[in-house]
């Protein structure tokens, strides 16, 4: 059975040490994606918006090479999708947006920000992806942890946005868009986002921030797309240290924050980075004499904990498809804060390969370390009811015999960086 992690960073957070009974993991894939087919978002819209919905999708042509693919319908098709992941040892998922939601140019993850006048429109699109997400979900009962869409530019409608998505069974949580510099709204550290914080902190909704939603446009030269790879996590981290600094942990102390698709080998050393210069502030800000002293005035008071205790205490990480080099730091990031994910139905997802993903990464590890990391942790965080789901895993996952032998071949397929060079077989 999933236990309750105590947030020391040790505790491996399960009694059984596989979470079925049996010799088998209780895979949850904290990081799949999916969105509906775009015409199927028309009757999720309020009828006030048909018609412009009409104009709108009779022009729009699709960015996406995946999502014009004979396989995008993986994004919507709920029995194929039962099929391919149980086939690959996953029982549940949390769920991200993937598709392109009405109004947008765009996934919303990677959409500009938009001009006042289309804030409505693109609200009332993301109402309908939440409202499909919702039925969705409910097509595949505590299997599927839907995380719902909000923009920041109105947080009393992203306040209501997160009570519906909470009343109508998305327990995925929300997904915190980036605030990059030129968005146009407050940077993430700023009070302006309490109410926010404060309802999801109230209701116990998990606030996560993914990868690659929040970095500024960067334009159309041959360069922009080497770039983005080089900041975009950069970028994404920047959720942390914005809350982190801003005291929303201090202010809202059950807040929950996931940092999703952004790896995890980086958490160790920006907590000591962090850690140093909230020290150092603090310190400063009592030697008025100095310079630096106007840096850290207030800074005590206003975040309460140190960066350490604050991802101890309120953080996780949706460590993806995790490489061989993060593991060995799994003690330092937290063994209870780690939730691994496939990235399905996503090119660079471990599907069909997900066995041999969690193999390159997990073999040699103690049973119950594996088990918190690829499913007792995101049951705990995302709510997923483990008797529900260990008679799934008792027939589909993988074998702990399976997991714990490690992989001395990539398949030749395979196009997850979870294999790539540098990722390979580690001895332990």
């Amino acid at each position: 059975m999933s236990g309750t992690g105590t947030g020391t960073g040790t505790d491996t957070g399960t009694d059984s040490g596989t979470g079925t009974g049996t010799d088998r993991y209780t895979v949850i894939s904290a990081d799949c994606h999916a969105g509906a087919d775009l015409l199927d978002y028309r009757p999720y819209l309020e009828k006030a918006y048909h018609d412009d919905f009409d104009a709108w999708a009779a022009d729009y042509v699709n960015p996406y090479e995946d999502l014009l693919a004979d396989t995008a319908d993986r994004n919507w098709n709920s029995e194929r999708r039962l099929a391919e992941m149980e086939a690959d040892g996953i029982v549940a998922e949390v769920v991200f947006p993937n598709t392109i939601p009405p109004f947008f140019p765009s996934a919303s993850l990677m959409a500009p920000a938009p001009t006042r006048e289309e804030f409505e429109q693109r609200w009332a699109g993301l109402r309908a992806h939440n409202r499909w997400l919702a039925d969705f979900c409910a097509a595949a009962p505590g299997r599927r942890a839907g995380v719902a869409q909000i923009l920041l530019n109105d947080v009393d409608e992203a306040v209501r946005e997160v009570r519906w998505a909470k009343e109508n069974g998305l327990t995925g949580g929300i997904l915190l868009p980036g605030a990059p510099p030129g968005s146009g709204v407050p940077e993430l550290y700023s009070q302006a986002y309490d109410p926010l914080w404060a309802v999801c902190a109230e209701l116990g909704v998990p606030v996560n921030h993914h990868g690659g939603s929040a970095s500024p446009p960067l334009g159309e030269e041959p360069a922009a797309r080497a770039v983005f790879m080089v900041e975009t996590t950069w970028f994404s981290h920047r959720a942390l240290w914005h809350l982190v600094f801003g005291g929303a942990f201090r202010r809202h102390p059950e807040l929950t924050l996931v940092l999703t698709e952004q790896g995890s080998g980086w958490i160790p050393g920006v907590l000591e980075m962090l850690d140093y210069y909230h020290g150092r502030l603090v310190a400063a800000a009592t030697k008025a004499a100095t310079a630096e002293a106007k840096f850290g005035a207030g800074l005590a008071e206003a975040m309460g904990k140190g960066p350490s205790e604050v991802w101890r205490e309120n953080c996780y990480v949706g460590a993806s498809f995790m490489r061989p080099h993060e593991v060995p730091l799994r003690h330092r990031i937290g063994l209870d804060k780690i939730m691994w994910g496939s990235d399905y139905p996503h090119d660079e997802g471990t599907q069909p390969y997900s066995r041999e993903g969690l193999r390159i990464a997990y073999a040699g590890l103690p049973r119950e370390e594996v088990a918190v990391m690829v499913g007792g942790n995101a049951a705990r965080v995302y709510g997923f009811d483990t008797a529900l789901l260990d008679p799934v895993a008792a027939r589909v996952g993988p074998t702990v015999e399976e997991i714990a032998e490690p992989l001395t071949a990539v398949p030749e397929d395979a196009s997850s960086p979870a294999f790539a060079p540098g990722g390979k077989v580690r001895v332990w």
